[in-house]
């Protein structure tokens, strides 16, 4: 007689496989409701210090997310605010009152039929991180019998999150950490990269809906475009920093950044075994295919029009803004006008309309970028 048994199922086991995130919410949102079925929806939003914006990232939704590419300023959102200043968790059992009281995006809670909700502050080793949100479309839900389990659902979710943008972290640190073991000096400095890859972002955003692109594909587009040209570790500064014109020769060199910068990324994706991580594409093609053209006159492999990966389609877009934007030693900056007016005359050949379209679209953004990343002397 023995008493082992393996007659036990565990309700978590699809979190040992290889999912991505929004698949990992998914069971857990499904194992939540056999013990709590009321509970409709496990969303995640993250904090950007850089902006003090606070951005949906995932949810556990089966179908489109109205809270999808939704984001505010901290300080616009006084009751979430006021759940990070207390540094504790917030139970509304009736999201009536909770409606009048907020602005913005996350207003629509109410309005679309959620009855009660519970949100948790989340922390990476002590620094705010973002909220876990729990709702439920029947109201007076969240007894303390429930809290105390979804506290340990709800940390997890977070470590699960951290886990992942760690995981973001670690492989964007590892290629700039080449860039300076290199002694890689480029005439892009300052805030060229923080412009541009929030210029990327926000074409992602405008894009979504057309191109049925999650937040998780935005933010590693935001994450991911400012490593566009790390292939140029290995170009010779005699020609990466020569002022005049390159010869034949050189630009045949200065082209092979592309690939070699796709060359680099695998490699220290194999180094630190993140091969796995969902996104690892998106870093590959903006490496290496930023510089393809819609007509085919692009490099490295002469791609036209939709087979040129729709990250690299946004890189190249606002990359090129922000360089007709931007003083060079050879040129004073363009007013926004006349870099709009370019991009249009490049639409369709050189760069992707849609693209295009997706910045000019978003003049209000693109200001505040530029207000708040303005260079110095310094670079």
């Amino acid at each position: 007689m023995t008493n082992t048994s393996f007659a036990h199922k565990d309700i978590l086991d699809s979190l040992n496989k290889n999912l991505t995130l929004k698949e990992k919410l998914v069971c857990t949102h499904k194992a939540i409701e056999q013990f709590f079925p009321f509970m409709v929806r496990i969303a995640v939003t993250i904090y950007d210090p850089a902006t003090n914006l606070l951005k949906s990232y995932v949810d556990s939704s089966d179908h489109p997310s109205p809270w999808q590419h939704c984001e505010a300023h901290l300080e616009d959102l006084p009751s979430l605010k006021e759940v990070l200043a207390k540094g504790r968790p917030r139970v509304i059992n009736n999201m009536v009152t909770f409606e009048n009281n907020e602005s913005g995006h996350f207003k629509r809670i109410g309005r679309e039929g959620y009855a009660a909700s519970y949100t948790m502050p989340f922390f990476d080793n002590g620094v705010f991180s973002g909220f876990i949100f729990f709702n439920s479309h029947k109201a007076g839900v969240f007894a303390d019998e429930v809290l105390h389990e979804l506290d340990i659902i709800g940390h997890m979710v977070s470590l699960l999150v951290i886990n992942e943008m760690e995981a973001v972290n670690a492989l964007t640190a590892a290629v700039k950490t080449t860039e300076h073991i290199t002694h890689v000096r480029d005439t892009e400095t300052g805030c060229h990269l923080d412009r541009m890859s929030r210029y990327s972002r926000i074409i992602a955003v405008r894009l979504a809906c057309k191109y049925n692109l999650d937040d998780a594909y935005i933010e590693h587009i935001l994450s991911f475009s400012t490593l566009h040209d790390i292939g140029k570790v290995g170009i010779p500064d005699s020609i990466l920093l020569k002022p005049g014109k390159l010869t034949r020769e050189e630009t045949e060199t200065m082209r092979t950044h592309a690939r070699r910068g796709r060359e680099i990324i695998d490699d220290l994706i194999s180094n630190f075994g993140l091969g796995h991580f969902d996104y690892v594409s998106v870093l590959r093609n903006i490496a290496e295919y930023h510089h393809e053209a819609i007509n085919g006159s692009g490099y490295p492999e002469g791609r036209k029009g939709v087979q040129i990966p729709l990250e690299s389609r946004i890189v190249a877009v606002a990359d090129v803004f922000d360089a007709l934007t931007s003083d060079r030693s050879y040129k004073k900056a363009w007013s926004n006008d006349e870099a709009f007016a370019m991009l249009k005359k490049m639409a369709g050949e050189k760069l992707d309309i849609d693209c295009v379209d997706a910045i000019i679209n978003s003049r209000k953004e693109v200001e505040e970028i530029q207000g708040k990343f303005k260079e110095d002397k310094f670079g």
